[in-house]
């Protein structure tokens, strides 16, 4: 069975760090950068990118402008979005979800549930 590829989007190079670190150690292969133009860039020309997990506050573009431009990608429109927040307040995660993300969670993140989430 081929490990389930995983963009991580964040601006912050440690969480980059910390989300790898823990999502390799489960099995999963993982692609970073620190943009969502950068991502845009990978996600129209990388074939196999199975999920997405994007920071929702990062400059230049935040993740409520980003998840809608990811899903107007043709081959992306259903490719599974992870809103990752530390904004965890009530009706972050209905904006999340309105903005095209297919699920939300919040910072600091469990694992537990990030790997269901992803399975």
């Amino acid at each position: 069975m081929a490990k389930k590829r995983v963009l991580i989007i964040d601006d912050d190079s440690r969480n980059i760090f910390a989300l790898t670190a823990t999502l390799r150690a489960r099995s999963f292969e993982c692609l970073s950068c620190s943009n969502a133009l950068d991502a845009l860039v990978i996600l129209q020309t990388d074939e196999v990118i199975d999920a997405v997990l994007i920071d929702m506050m990062m400059p230049e573009m935040d993740g409520y402008e980003a998840i809608p431009r990811i899903k107007a990608i043709d081959r992306r429109k259903d490719t599974p979005i992870i809103a990752v927040t530390a904004q965890a307040m009530v009706g972050d995660r209905e904006k999340c979800l309105r903005a095209g993300a297919s699920d939300y969670i919040a910072k600091p993140i469990d694992v537990d549930r990030l790997v269901r989430i992803l399975n």
